[in-house]
């Protein structure tokens, strides 16, 4: 049929076919190519969630998305050297997975797009200005601290017969870890609980946290997650299975890892849905414009290989409440 069109009803019909593609369609057809800086301490498995997301919206590595991977392994001071870098690159988006990351990226640049899948505490440490509303260059989704903290110190309490003093060990170096740290002793003082408060801001910080935790005889531990405590995740699991000490978490990978109990929210989904982000940033939407979004699913995990190897019983009542459980 082709063969015998005139010339110009041919060129018509292809023009009148391809003003009915969408914009981001034709941009893919013209061979567009996205890049995106990737900003952290160090790979964990949950990251995997946000490439797999992006995946099914169509963009791949070595086809048409180009990542930028930049790993700060403990040293927070390169974030602001990875932020200057993303800026002369020109990347499309930055997905940054740490507020001291996110804060570095926001001083180096107010107008590349910059998405953080798991925020804590977003509005309290100036990410954004409202959850509807975020105003500036960041957007993505956020951690309900107050009530996790809160949920987290019951579970610990109802776990641990007569619990009175834990341990907790926190990073002051990262501003929402501090409001975090904040929101815990208050759930704490409502359960009649006595917080010890151990500071790391680094590898060389945990040694002596141990030891004082050693000295106080806490009853339980209590972990609140950052980049620095979980690259340190290997050695305070096994500091509390040596020490045989009651220990909670935050995300799953602590429990799977031989952490005796994790509840917080699931991360993959966040970073799964941190893709939807990027896509319409991609697309041509504005961070501004795009509401931070709350987390909505929570696990509970529980490792009964801990448990017996530190000689502890779970309540049952616990046991039922869990979302998987190791054996």
């Amino acid at each position: 049929m082709i063969a015998n069109m005139k010339r110009r009803d041919f060129i018509t019909l292809i023009g009148g076919t391809a003003a009915t593609w969408p914009l981001d369609a034709l941009a893919q057809h013209a061979g567009n190519v996205w890049r995106m800086g990737f900003i952290a301490h160090g790979h964990e498995s949950f990251y995997d969630a946000l490439f797999e997301g992006l995946r099914e919206y169509g963009y791949e590595e070595g086809r048409n998305l180009i990542v930028e991977r930049r790993y700060a392994r403990g040293q927070a001071e390169r974030f602001k050297e990875f932020a200057a870098e993303m800026v002369r690159l020109n990347v499309d988006v930055i997905v940054v997975v740490t507020t001291p990351a996110a804060l570095a990226v926001m001083n180096a640049t107010k107008t590349i797009p910059i998405v953080h899948p798991n925020a804590i505490d977003p509005l309290n440490t100036g990410l954004i200005a409202s959850l509807a509303h975020p105003g500036g260059n960041l957007t993505g989704g956020a951690q309900l601290t107050a009530e996790v903290s809160a949920k987290r110190l019951q579970i610990l309490k109802t776990m641990v017969p007569g619990l009175s003093r834990a341990a907790a060990l926190w990073n002051p170096g990262n501003s929402a870890i501090v409001f975090s740290w904040k929101e815990t002793q208050g759930a704490a003082r409502v359960l009649g609980l006595t917080l010890q408060s151990h500071e790391v801001q680094g590898p060389k910080d945990f040694a002596a946290a141990f030891a004082a935790i050693v000295e106080e005889r806490p009853d339980a531990l209590l972990v609140l997650q950052d980049a620095v405590t979980m690259q340190q995740r290997k050695e305070i699991i096994s500091f509390a299975i040596e020490k045989r000490l009651p220990s909670i978490f935050q995300e799953r990978g602590w429990a799977v890892a031989g952490g005796l109990m994790s509840y917080g929210e699931n991360l993959p989904s966040m970073y799964r849905r941190a893709a939807y982000f990027v896509d319409r940033i991609f697309k041509g939407a504005k961070p501004a414009d795009l509401p931070v979004e709350q987390a909505t699913k929570f696990d509970m995990v529980i490792n009964l290989r801990t448990a017996k190897a530190i000689g502890f019983t779970i309540p049952d009542s616990i046991l039922a409440l869990a979302d998987e459980v190791i054996e």
